[in-house]
């Protein structure tokens, strides 16, 4: 199985919001396992569609990884409905490789989304998994998490953001599933 390329900070897909997801081809889930095993080969716990070229409206997710009673998930046209709570924790992403910094978000979400079946399902996450679907969704509507970090933090970090962007991907078309 070829793996995927994870695009980098500096590419501009990573700043377009995606497109909802209609009809999925058939070979939809062997895509979708070439996505798990490119986030497994950089130690991620979620992975977004554009993360990986395409421009989609999806997103993949290990959350046992953290959660031992959770599993794998795949979202499809997610959207969060509610959020609530304050949570302010360490995060780090496949796209920004080597750079992790404390970002505030709600600690509790409702989401609607559709399953692997496109079941339309609405279910509440709470505490790191909500955390990982906030920062996925971000991803999907063209937001890194270093954007949600203050001016000041930002600044410490652009020349290692200015790096990252000069070896990246710069690919400005999205691929095809």
């Amino acid at each position: 199985m070829e793996l995927l390329e994870i695009y980098q900070f500096g590419s501009p897909l990573l700043k377009r919001k995606t497109q909802r997801v209609g009809e999925l081809p058939d070979h939809f889930p062997e895509f979708l396992e070439r996505m798990y095993a490119a986030m497994y080969g950089d130690d991620g716990i979620g992975l977004s569609a554009n993360q990986v070229g395409v421009d989609q409206h999806f997103f993949i997710a290990d959350f046992s990884l953290h959660e031992k009673d959770m599993s794998r998930e795949v979202f499809i046209n997610p959207e969060i409905l509610e959020s609530t709570g304050i949570d302010t924790l360490e995060e780090g992403c496949l796209s920004v490789p080597e750079i992790h910094e404390k970002v505030t978000r709600a600690y509790r979400v409702k989401v609607r989304y559709e399953n692997l079946k496109r079941e339309v399902i609405e279910k509440e996450f709470e505490g790191f998994p909500a955390r990982v679907i906030q920062h996925e969704i971000d991803h999907l509507n063209g937001v890194l998490f270093v954007e949600r970090i203050s001016p000041l933090k930002r600044s410490f970090i652009d020349s290692k953001l200015k790096k990252i962007a000069e070896k990246g991907i710069t690919q400005t078309e999205p691929v095809t599933i």
